[in-house]
């Protein structure tokens, strides 16, 4: 979402390399750069103002003057007032000290409160709560069944007296629709009743604020006292962003945020205002679709990201919730044991990378990657899927010996995987650098940097044989050019100034056998070069 806001700012910081000291002009330059990126983001107005001052009032200081590298430190200034306006500190759910907690969802209709609901329902049953979730929404149409559905897929139960609104045509002001005041109390008692821990209340939204909304908002709060509300935004609606939540904040007063469809492409820099404007922390966003797709908001992380620092640590925590630790030991004895790495075990590791998610987002966690992001938008998903069908078309015999795999079983396992044989040979040769790779930690080398990119996932940044070519320069020899021509004449001279000056005969260049090249190559005499033993009557001069 913030990829124009990134590239933006990470092109004005480019500007300041290599800069041994800046001027009050540089700054001031910098500063105008990274309020117009700001702005073309969408962040609001005034934040913009107060951003953009704190920066221009730091960078101007000692911070920045005496400091031993200027661009860095402007960086680092600039992280710290990203930080601030994204809410300062990551900020938890405040659980109620006598269960259950109630927490109470706010915002208008299509913010995405019904599944981010089940989203969070989840992420808390992973984290030992028993949760429960309560359809008070009896005014969108099936918005009942839809948070049924939710929590069953996330494995919730969900309570639910009344259908609600099941049709467009039911009037929104009839009593057939039900009272969500009473449902949301119901909800609570329901908790109570059977133990849940956690009491999640998706309520009713409009497509615009309105009287209705906020009076029916606030009755239902007043009626079962959350321990958080949380008001749930679009994060690509645009500067309305700000006004609706001054106005959920006058009417509901919520004391969280959540930012969802964080994974779209508008600017989004309206919701980074949100925090500042109200004074509320952004605790959750959600980054796609599935349930799984849901994380904690760290602000710290999300400017890290921005400004292309990448985001490790929330990529440590994805890797360790979704890897086998049981697996995980087992492949590290393995390899500390020198036992070869096999294509069983580069199956394995593939299913556990699928865990991570999306390989494009993963990736985009990664310090540096705005440069390489056209690559990363261009890499197919299916691919992992395809090489694992390769490796499945495989005989145990071979999975475990790639090396028995020849012409025609290469042809059976690409018919097997629906897939052409030149998919089995990149398999295969993309198998054999993760092989090298193994062996190499196993000595204790450690994990090469691998010039294929990672092994198993073609049309990666880094993959192919001209990739790994320029990843990979050969070594230049000391003192001789790079240029061939140029090389080739510096060989020479130095070949005629040895044959003319008694001095000790050169090694043999490339492609030479007996230490010389040929006499059209040099110009050298060969008459006068003394050969040892038999050699030159083998060469055919008789002498």
């Amino acid at each position: 979402m913030f990829n124009s806001l990134s590239d933006r700012l990470t092109s004005t910081f480019k500007n300041l390399r290599g800069r041994g000291r800046l001027s009050e002009a540089d700054i001031d330059a910098t500063v105008r750069e990274i309020r117009r990126a700001l702005l073309d983001a969408d962040v609001a107005v005034p934040v913009v103002r107060q951003f953009t001052a704190a920066v221009r009032e730091r960078a101007l200081g000692s911070e920045v003057s005496g400091a031993l590298n200027p661009a860095q430190q402007v960086v680092k200034i600039v992280n710290d007032e990203l930080v601030t306006i994204l809410g300062g500190q990551t900020r938890a759910l405040q659980l109620a000290k006598t269960p259950p907690t109630v927490i109470m969802l706010a915002g208008l209709q299509g913010a995405g409160k019904t599944t981010l609901a089940g989203k969070l329902a989840l992420a808390l049953k992973e984290q030992g709560h028993t949760p429960i979730l309560v359809a008070a929404d009896l005014q969108r149409p099936n918005a009942v069944t839809q948070l049924s559905v939710v929590g069953q897929r996330a494995g919730v139960p969900v309570f639910a007296p009344h259908p609600g609104n099941t049709s467009d045509h039911d009037p929104a002001g009839s009593a057939t629709i039900g009272d969500p005041v009473a449902v949301a109390r119901g909800g609570v008692d329901e908790a109570r009743a059977k133990q849940h821990d956690v009491v999640i209340v998706d309520t009713a939204g409009r497509l615009g604020v309105d009287e209705v909304l906020m009076q029916q908002a606030a009755d239902i709060r007043a009626a079962i006292t959350p321990d958080e509300v949380l008001f749930v935004i679009d994060a690509m609606i645009g500067q309305d962003a700000v006004t609706t939540a001054n106005a959920f904040l006058e009417g509901v007063d919520f004391t969280g945020v959540v930012l969802s469809k964080l994974d779209g492409d508008a600017r989004g820099g309206a919701a980074l205002s949100v925090a500042q404007v109200t004074g509320r922390p952004i605790m959750f966003a959600s980054t796609g679709e599935k349930l799984t797709e849901f994380e904690v908001f760290h602000p710290d992380r999300m400017a890290s990201r921005i400004l292309d620092m990448g985001d490790v640590l929330t990529l440590i925590e994805q890797a360790e919730r979704a890897f086998d630790a049981d697996e995980a030991e087992r492949m590290a004895a393995k390899v500390a044991g020198g036992e070869d790495f096999t294509l069983s075990d580069f199956l394995v590791q593939m299913q556990q990378m699928k865990k991570l998610g999306s390989m494009k987002k993963m990736l985009g966690m990664m310090p540096g990657m705005a440069q390489m992001r056209d690559q990363i938008e261009n890499f197919d998903e299916r691919e992992v899927d395809r090489v694992q069908a390769l490796i499945q078309s495989m005989t145990p015999a071979e999975r475990e010996n790639p090396k028995i795999i020849n012409g025609s079983r290469r042809a059976r396992i690409a018919r097997g995987a629906g897939q052409t044989t030149a998919a089995v040979n990149g398999l295969l040769d993309r198998f054999t650098q993760a092989q090298k790779m193994m062996r190499q930690m196993a000595k204790g080398g450690g994990a090469p940097g691998m010039p294929g990119g990672m092994p198993g996932m073609p049309g990666l940044p880094g993959g192919g044989k001209k990739s790994r070519g320029k990843q990979q320069p050969k070594k230049k020899v000391k003192g001789k050019s790079g240029n061939p021509a140029k090389r080739a004449q510096q060989e020479r001279e130095a070949m005629q100034r040895a044959l003319g000056g008694g001095a000790k005969k050169p090694s043999a260049p490339a492609g030479s056998a007996f230490g010389v090249k040929e006499p059209d190559q040099q110009g050298a005499d060969l008459d006068n070069l003394e050969l040892p033993g038999d050699l030159g009557k083998l060469l055919g001069g008789g002498r």
